[in-house]
């Protein structure tokens, strides 16, 4: 018995057997539940702002908006290092008592010891560079894992901050580290500098991650470090060059935190880390990092 034929000349019927020609037509799109999973802490902070827009009137008013950005702003900030660390496939644990240690040493500095507003306030962000180099140096240079060494650092940076303040709150600053704390209107809405701040630091991560070389790097480290060596890259600088940005970002949140409250702290921020983590965390999924430190939030204040 002969083999069924299996192919077909130029115009000639289709094979016996063969597969039916699917219809021409535009193709029905498919939502997969990776994606759908990948949307959803921002499909349930759309269906958040909904419920409490049914709830309260004054929700979708710009001072409400302008009000969340200013709770949000300090551990917003910290989520943008927090971000560089953990795209990375790390994880930072003392990035808020490395910003409570970096305001002290401002605050502390300007007050105590007379050292001009500008200089404290660039020593204290030198203060937390310094952190996110021990950070990365122990990670780089002896193979640790990041959680062990940020946990110790967390430990560290808390008693040197209880040590240095003695457990005294900082007052009476220079108007220039309060600065970022006052705000101007746009018509009847209050919003501060410092909400600008923190907006223009998402726009610059942003675009560093997205349109840059070394914002793939950073990816890539992430991803696959032996590929990334083997492509010529510099692992280990890139990965501690990582870490001591991520510390001049919470040098930056330590200024903000000082301009919200207006005093220098040693008991605040201390438990950011962890609001920071949770603010990055949908990025394992490719979701907003600030959506969820946003969300966090209105809850809060559409019942103020």
């Amino acid at each position: 018995m002969s083999q069924p034929q299996t192919q077909v000349a130029g115009g000639g019927q289709p094979a016996a057997g063969a597969p039916p020609d699917e219809p021409k037509g535009r193709a029905t799109p498919k939502v997969s539940g990776d994606r759908v999973a990948q949307l959803g802490p921002l499909i349930a902070l759309v269906l958040a702002c909904l419920f409490f827009t049914t709830q309260s009137g004054q929700f979708l008013e710009p001072a409400n908006f302008s009000l969340i950005i200013q709770q949000v702003m300090v551990v917003g900030t910290l989520a943008i290092g927090q971000t560089l660390i953990i795209l990375t496939a790390g994880i930072d644990l003392s990035c808020g008592t490395a910003m409570a240690l970096g305001s002290i040493v401002m605050t502390k500095l300007a007050v105590d010891s007379g050292v001009p507003p500008g200089i404290a306030i660039l020593l204290g962000i030198a203060t937390c560079m310094i952190i996110g180099f021990v950070n990365g140096g122990l990670v780089v240079g002896l193979t640790l894992p990041p959680f062990i060494v940020t946990l110790g650092t967390f430990s560290i940076c808390l008693a040197l901050t209880h040590i240095y303040s003695k457990d005294e709150t900082i007052s009476q600053l220079p108007s220039v580290m309060t600065k970022l704390g006052e705000s101007f209107k746009i018509g009847s809405t209050a919003i501060t500098y410092g909400s600008l701040v923190t907006l223009a630091l998402f726009g610059i991560a942003w675009f560093v991650l997205s349109q840059t070389t070394w914002g793939r790097r950073v990816y890539a480290l992430g991803d696959n470090p032996e590929a990334t060596r083997l492509m010529g890259v510099p692992v280990r600088k890139q990965l501690l060059m990582v870490y001591v940005v991520a510390g001049a970002i919470y040098g930056i949140a330590a200024l903000l935190l000082i301009a919200r409250t207006g005093v220098g702290d040693p008991n605040a921020g201390q438990t950011d880390n962890l609001d920071a983590i949770t603010a990055v965390s949908p990025i394992l999924n490719d979701s907003p990092s600030f959506v969820i430190a946003l969300g966090r939030f209105e809850i809060v204040s559409s019942f103020e």
